[in-house]
């Protein structure tokens, strides 16, 4: 497994730990990404659209607020969403008091 962080994702702001699960060649150009994702209390996942592939989230813990094509809301754990090709998305936990832990499946279209 790899674990990699990335400064103002997409744009946003802090620091996102990124623990991928698989590998390039362990999802052959079907997936883009398959990993566990923790963002941080003040972080946030900057709006971003997705061109030629779509993504999931499975919330695992904390609560965010999620942008789905500007209309946002709170998500929590338990909760999926889906981003078709062609939309965007952005998850905000920048007013939160603990970790935000999902899933992220990034499927190649």
């Amino acid at each position: 497994m790899e674990v990699v962080f990335e400064e103002n994702p997409c744009g946003g702001k802090g620091r996102m730990k990124l623990e991928k699960l698989l590998a390039p060649a362990e999802m052959k150009d079907k997936c883009g990404l398959y990993a566990r994702v923790t963002l941080p209390p003040g972080a946030v996942l900057g709006y971003h659209e997705h061109h030629g592939n779509n993504e999931c989230y499975f919330m695992l813990s904390g609560e965010g607020v999620y942008d789905d094509n500007g209309v946002k809301r709170t998500i929590k754990a338990g909760d999926v969403t889906w981003t078709p090709d062609g939309s965007g998305h952005g998850l905000s936990n920048e007013d939160g008091k603990e970790d935000v832990v999902f899933m992220a499946l990034i499927i190649n279209s």
